[in-house]
């Protein structure tokens, strides 16, 4: 993840010692895997070994988060909300596919009560450690089995807080009227059992239930919605692969408008009616416009649906890019939406294999907001660089901060925004206007709906440009200090 390959004097430089660190232990693991699986097959083939799943994929923030022994494939969600009380009542059908033979395997909850879990239709034994679900099925997983684990659930979901998003609330909001979901970095499993982390995408129906005359808005398109009971119910599905951070079920008094940007795309945009006069941006006419554009520049657009939810939550301070129909907890400018929506192919559609890797997300977005300035001709991206750059003096901390590992606490500091996005205008001076932006759609080709790292990123801009740069890169993301320009 965080890797380069600078060498200096025949020595090289820690970017490239970390990743070939990371390399020798993918290596090292796959060949332990395949002496291990070597062995079980001259031993006990008749009767293949199983052993528990990981409990968590080992990502150096969050070294619980995510689970090993399986693949997500797909969540069927179904979330009954009492606005009233804040209690969820929730039943998750995880769809998955062993990556080997297991006796028993982790999913992420934080704080919910488990009520039962069914793996393939039958009961399955369960224990609590910590955040983490220990799953017993009646009958162990081969490698490669398709299964289905049923965990009904819930409570009152609590929000996550702390020094990693600006100090503020995230994850499942309460507002007036309901609840705003955003949850970035780690908590969707505040709401829903998951393997939470993006290293594990999968598809998703989402249901949602609410009392009546309140709207219930998630990812994808909504494929179903009625009134039955006193309640308001919405199904909505997302064939796309998305990151469990991403999803979410946000829930209130919505004003919706609907229909197509110019080039054809559908596009859902709810907002709270406490904010309709309020906004002087036009967030369905910028949301159109900017998704147009950027799959102009960035390569087609990747989902079935654009759009924004916008609620009255000032508590949260933030916006998120959740896939397809980003939330803002107020929009604050018309930047914030197209930083928003360039997530929908940095972060979204390509997502970071680890944490550690975020510039790949927030350095990207930040380029666009950029780039849009560029397009309606305010500023330069050039301009935009110096402005940033000039700002800042050189005992700043923000020159303080390993862009490339920002560290957990510390992994949306304005450095990896900022600093990540003079690396790119720094690129693309370097390497000029045509391969630059022939990167930019080849990179999200390349990865389509998957995860990929900084190291992916040098091999292909040097491939595209033909050019070394790993001083580059060494220089913008990797070291500490203001750089000289």
């Amino acid at each position: 993840m965080q890797s380069l390959r600078v060498r200096t004097n025949g020595m090289r430089t820690k970017g490239r010692l970390m990743a070939l660190s990371r390399s020798a232990r993918r290596t090292s693991s796959r060949l332990l895997a395949l002496a291990t699986a070597v062995a079980a097959g001259l031993t006990i083939a008749a009767a293949p070994a199983a052993s528990p799943g990981a409990p968590g994929i080992g990502d150096p923030y969050f070294p619980n988060l995510g689970n090993g022994g399986f693949d997500a494939l797909h969540y069927d969600l179904g979330v009954s909300y009492n606005p009233d009380s804040g209690r969820l009542d929730g039943r998750t059908t995880l769809t998955a596919r062993a990556t080997q033979n297991l006796s028993s395997f982790d999913l992420d909850l934080q704080k919910l009560t488990v009520d039962s879990i069914r793996v393939n239709g039958k009961p399955a034994d369960f224990s609590r450690t910590g955040d983490e679900i220990v799953i017993t099925p009646r009958h162990r997983l081969r490698k490669g089995e398709e299964f289905e684990v049923t965990v009904a659930y819930g409570g009152v979901p609590q929000a996550l807080n702390g020094p990693i998003v600006f100090g503020s609330d995230y994850g499942w909001m309460k507002t007036k009227d309901g609840v705003f979901v955003a949850c970035e970095p780690n908590a969707a499993s505040t709401w829903f059992p998951s393997s939470d982390h993006p290293g594990d995408k999968a598809t998703y129906d989402i249901r949602i239930d609410a009392p009546k005359g309140l709207t219930g808005v998630s990812n994808g398109r909504l494929v179903d919605s009625y009134d039955k009971g006193g309640r308001s119910y919405f199904h909505w599905r997302e064939t796309k692969p998305m990151a469990t951070y991403l999803a979410t079920a946000s829930i209130g008094k919505f004003d919706v408008k609907t229909g197509k940007t110019p080039a054809g795309t559908p596009i859902y945009v709810a907002i709270d009616p406490v904010l309709a006069n309020q906004n002087k941006v036009d967030v369905y006419a910028v949301t159109a416009e900017a998704t147009d554009y950027w799959s102009k520049l960035f390569g087609p657009y990747p989902f079935e649906e654009t759009g924004a939810v916008v609620d009255d939550m000032p508590e949260a301070g933030f916006s998120l890019e959740t896939q397809s129909k980003p939330s803002y907890s107020a929009v604050r400018s018309e930047s914030t939406i197209v930083h928003e929506l360039a997530h929908q192919w940095f972060g979204d559609s390509v997502s970071v294999a680890h944490w550690d890797d975020i510039w790949l997300n927030e350095g990207f977005a930040t380029y666009a907001q950029w780039l849009w300035a560029e397009h309606r001709g305010t500023a330069t991206a050039h301009d935009s660089f110096l402005a940033a750059y000039n700002s800042r003096p050189a005992d700043a901390d923000f020159w303080k901060i390993e862009v490339a590992d920002p560290q957990r606490d510390t992994m949306f500091a304005s450095a990896v925004y900022q600093r990540g996005a003079m690396m790119l205008q720094e690129l693309r001076e370097r390497i000029g206007d045509q391969a630059f932006f022939k990167l930019l759609p080849a990179w999200t080709k390349q990865h389509r709906y998957q995860n990929a790292d900084t190291e992916d990123f040098i091999d292909l801009a040097e491939h595209i440009s033909g050019k070394s740069l790993d001083g580059l890169f060494q220089k913008w993301i990797y070291d500490t200090g203001k750089p000289a320009l």
